[in-house]
């Protein structure tokens, strides 16, 4: 065999798997079920001291391509499942033919596929999983703008996706929005950029499995025989929006701008919209035009994260784009109380670190082990924040964190399912 693995202290070695045989009929303790979504390949999880991985079976060309693809994604900043190996040349190559382009095969004569190991994402779920939970409301259109969002990154990095769906892509909770990350590149190609004929098909593409899939999922719903409120009247029309959305969001980040002399401001203006819709631009160009200026962003340096690159500035939290949107609010609230209290302004380094260690730590480390797994510590800040309003509110006054923290604990947190490691069935 031959594993091709990146170096991470924390990862184990996998070695005592049954890599001798074919990944459909492993039989081991470590193996766990997970609520995953449909994929054309087998895919099977592993647990390793509470942290799972996803093991994928599929032809060696294929798993190296996709390896590959995942670290050059995730090299770019692109939201992207974390790739850990692929295991390669697991049998005797099939005769007639080279061993690199035969399948392998066992002793028993079972064809041997390369495998990509993934590390599962923690606290993300799959679409159809969505439609059981609660807590999120207006869900279709959270899942078309996440969708996105996540097309829109890919495409400016270059990568053409060729089966954008919903299947191939886990969604997180990012402060009541959703936040799409690619599990499947397969079929992907990258480039140093994207024409608008490709751009233009694999949204093409991206609608019509859309449509498919939420016709899919409302069907088994109406099936159901508990109502639920994330039935969809019209999947063809919700999936028809993708396509408007997309190409919004795309205006909105790469368009040029021709502006007069004296309209200066406007550069600032831009540059504020595109932190507002979450993204920076490294540069920009300025072109002299007949009566005035053109504003050009190259699609290459616009990049994603400007909340989440400020927050892990200030706080060293690693959080999700609206999650650090949220966060940063409050860190606000809390530097303009700490002014008063101090009669003064405190550097920012210094009110990220109080913040932290006297807001966000104390509310997080007041959960319990074991309502630990059913929030990721920025969303059930978010979920605190958000139900201290609503105490507050009922209340007349501010109810205060601790009372808050308590309260949430007990009439919403002890109630809902776990989303770390959403585990179907018991170990085999």
């Amino acid at each position: 065999m031959r594993f091709q693995m990146l170096p991470r202290e924390t990862w184990p070695d996998f070695l005592d798997l049954p890599w001798d045989e074919p990944l459909a009929k492993w039989r081991s303790s470590r193996i766990v079920e997970v609520a995953r979504g449909i994929s054309r390949h087998v895919v099977r999880f592993v647990d390793y001291d509470g942290i799972l991985y996803a093991l994928k079976e599929l032809p060696a060309r294929l798993a190296e391509r996709e390896y590959r693809l995942l670290r050059e994604l995730a090299a770019a900043s692109v939201p992207v499942v974390e790739v850990v190996g692929v295991v390669s040349e697991r049998g005797i190559p099939t005769a007639g033919f080279p061993a690199e382009e035969g399948t392998p095969s066992n002793a028993n004569g079972d064809q041997l596929g390369a495998v990509l190991i993934t590390r599962h994402l923690e606290f993300s779920l799959p679409y159809r999983t969505l439609f059981t939970v609660r807590g999120i409301g207006d869900l279709h259109t959270r899942l078309l703008d996440a969708l996105v969002e996540l097309l829109v990154r890919l495409h400016l990095a270059g990568f053409f996706w060729g089966d954008c769906s919903l299947s191939n892509t886990l969604f997180r909770r990012d402060a009541g929005a959703l936040a799409a990350y690619l599990v499947d590149a397969e079929t992907g190609e990258l480039h140093p950029s994207l024409s608008d004929g490709q751009r233009a098909f694999d949204l093409a593409i991206a609608e019509e499995n859309v449509a498919g899939e939420l016709l899919d999922v409302m069907a088994a719903l109406a099936e159901d025989a508990e109502p639920s409120d994330a039935r969809i009247e019209d999947p063809l029309a919700v999936a028809a929006q993708l396509r408007p959305s997309y190409e919004a969001l795309w205006s909105e980040l790469t368009r040029d701008e021709i502006f007069a002399p004296n309209e200066r401001f406007r550069i600032d203006a831009r540059l504020r919209r595109l932190n507002e819709l979450g993204f920076d631009a490294e540069e920009f160009e300025l072109l002299t035009v007949k009566g005035g200026y053109r504003l050009r962003l190259p699609t290459q340096v616009v990049e994603a994260g400007h909340h989440r690159r400020r927050l892990l500035m200030l706080t060293g939290l690693d959080v999700g784009e609206n999650q650090a949107r949220r966060l940063l609010n409050d860190l606000d609230r809390f530097r303009a109380e700490l002014r008063q209290k101090e009669g003064r302004s405190l550097p920012d380094a210094v009110v990220g670190y109080k913040w932290r260690a006297e807001v966000f730590e104390p509310a997080v480390a007041a959960v319990p082990a074991e309502l630990a797994a059913k929030r990721e510590p920025a969303e059930l800040f978010h979920e605190l924040l958000d139900h201290r309003w609503y105490r507050s509110e009922a209340a007349g006054h501010d109810v205060g964190m601790a009372d808050a923290v308590a309260s949430f604990l007990e009439q919403v947190l002890r109630s809902v399912p776990d989303e770390r490691a959403p585990i179907a069935s018991p170990p085999t």
